[in-house]
């Protein structure tokens, strides 16, 4: 959610790539508890970003205060968490798929799934100017075609897609990308651009701790629903999963 001096900005979401948070914190195999990483430093990308907002839900899931009870430290890129990790510069370690795969390649555990908690939020969010939407209305149905068709091709061409993920990750284990794409297909990936509306709010509320103007703020406020409804009404859908 952006904003500007007088408030909210003129910014509208009309789809979300996945409606949950999708990172897991990783440690080392010795530690058995999420309270054993009282005192202790997690490493997320940026304060703000969905892997802060992740550990921060999940700390006060178990009543320990993200500003008290541990030590944030924000390392920039997931590699470079992975990389603090195996050095020892930190204890945990907000991860996703593939690189939660290879962390527990390596002998890293699973401590906690923040997936699993099913905590609704967008990850990330699909957002224009309203100006966008008012000027070019067709430029947004277009992208939401291409998207689905996109999904649809990621859903069944499983080789095409692997070799993608294997470009723009870097990462070239078979195994891990196998994983990584069963992970995102099977759990995380809907066959349009939904959006949860209680996931709008909860990153309100995730705002509002820091920015009052968002406390009273409405999901309504930011979402235009209209793309999502032509979509389904074209038949689309309808034709690529008969």
């Amino acid at each position: 959610m952006s904003t500007n001096s007088s408030g909210f900005a003129d910014l509208k979401v009309f789809g979300n790539n996945v409606n949950k948070l999708i990172f897991s914190i990783h440690t080392k195999p010795e530690v058995k508890s999420i309270e054993e990483l009282r005192g202790k430093r997690i490493g997320v990308t940026r304060f703000g970003s969905s892997t802060d907002v992740a550990a921060r839900f999940a700390l006060r899931k178990f009543n320990m205060d993200p500003n008290k009870d541990v030590i944030l430290l924000q390392l920039g890129q997931m590699t470079s968490i992975f990389g603090a990790l195996k050095s020892g510069a930190i204890e945990g370690a907000m991860v996703s798929p593939p690189t939660q795969f290879l962390s527990e390649k390596i002998g890293f555990k699973e401590l906690l799934s923040v997936t699993d908690m099913d905590f609704a939020f967008p990850n990330p969010a699909m957002a224009v100017p309203g100006e966008l939407i008012r000027k070019k209305p067709d430029l947004i149905d277009r992208f939401m075609r291409a998207y689905v068709r996109a999904m649809h091709r990621a859903r069944t061409d499983k080789e095409s897609t692997i070799r993608t993920l294997a470009k723009y990750t870097t990462v070239t284990d078979p195994v891990l990308l196998g994983k990584t794409y069963d992970f995102y297909i099977g759990k995380v990936i809907e066959r349009a651009p939904y959006i949860n509306m209680q996931g709008i709010q909860n990153a309100l509320d995730d705002l509002g701790r820091t920015l009052p103007a968002a406390k009273n703020a409405k999901p309504e406020q930011f979402v235009d629903l209209r793309f999502l409804d032509r979509l389904e009404k074209s038949g689309l859908l309808k034709e690529l999963y008969r």
